[in-house]
């Protein structure tokens, strides 16, 4: 059964003080639902063992950046194993920040989404476009490419420990939000590709994010 799910990404953002006020907050908003979607946050790597400690069992934390290397001589790099062994559940990879900043390609996306696997972790696999992209009209094939190479390394086994974020790189941190039937569109090509793969398309989680806040949320969780 597809899981709803509900993700913050901190990104290079915090303190002490803010992940006190944060996940106080937090726990007892969560406290108050009766059911609702899997929450999960990536607070900055520094800040995880914080949060893990305050995050109870209504909370899943997961870290923004893995390695694509399991281990070694790699000096200021953090393992999938790492991550698993402190208690988070997920790794972000392939954000559209760390393609654009950092320069990770698909192959060393899928690399990562290998590592998260073998840690015994779930990989949300960030894809999404550019606004050149849209405009020209080869967002689809664009997000298309991105999780056939990002996914290439992905057993028949282990589909349910992955979750797809489709975040439109124009729409991150620009105030500018994809409709709701943009990113239904968006989804819908999305889980083609993925029964293209063998995958459970119908069952997996397909995220979107990209300027959501209180008041379109809902509008786009109402999308099928």
């Amino acid at each position: 059964m597809r899981r709803k799910i509900v993700a913050g990404n901190w990104k290079m953002n915090g303190s002490t003080d803010l992940v006190q006020q944060l996940m106080g907050a937090l726990r007892e908003s969560l406290g108050s639902l009766q059911q609702g979607p899997d929450v999960v946050v990536f607070p900055p790597a520094l800040f995880v063992c914080d949060v893990l400690n305050r995050s109870g069992d209504a909370l899943a934390v997961g870290v923004q950046n893995i390695s694509q290397w399991a281990e070694g001589a790699y000096t200021g790099e953090l393992s999938a194993g790492m991550a698993c062994d402190v208690g988070c559940g997920y790794a972000l990879v392939g954000h559209s920040e760390r393609r654009q900043y950092f320069g990770e390609t698909d192959e060393v996306i899928a690399e990562k989404v290998r590592r998260a696997l073998d840690a015994g972790l779930t990989a949300m696999l960030c894809v999404g476009e550019t606004l050149g992209e849209r405009e020209s009209g080869a967002a689809e094939s664009v997000v298309a490419g991105q999780l056939r190479q990002g996914l290439a390394q992905v057993g028949a086994d282990e589909w349910s420990r992955i979750v797809i974020a489709y975040e439109p790189v124009w729409a991150i941190g620009t105030g500018k939000t994809a409709s709701a039937s943009d990113a239904q569109a968006m989804h819908a090509g999305i889980r083609r590709v993925l029964a293209e793969l063998n995958a459970p398309a119908t069952e997996l989680s397909v995220l979107y994010g990209g300027s959501v806040k209180a008041d379109n949320a809902a509008a786009l969780f109402a999308e099928p």
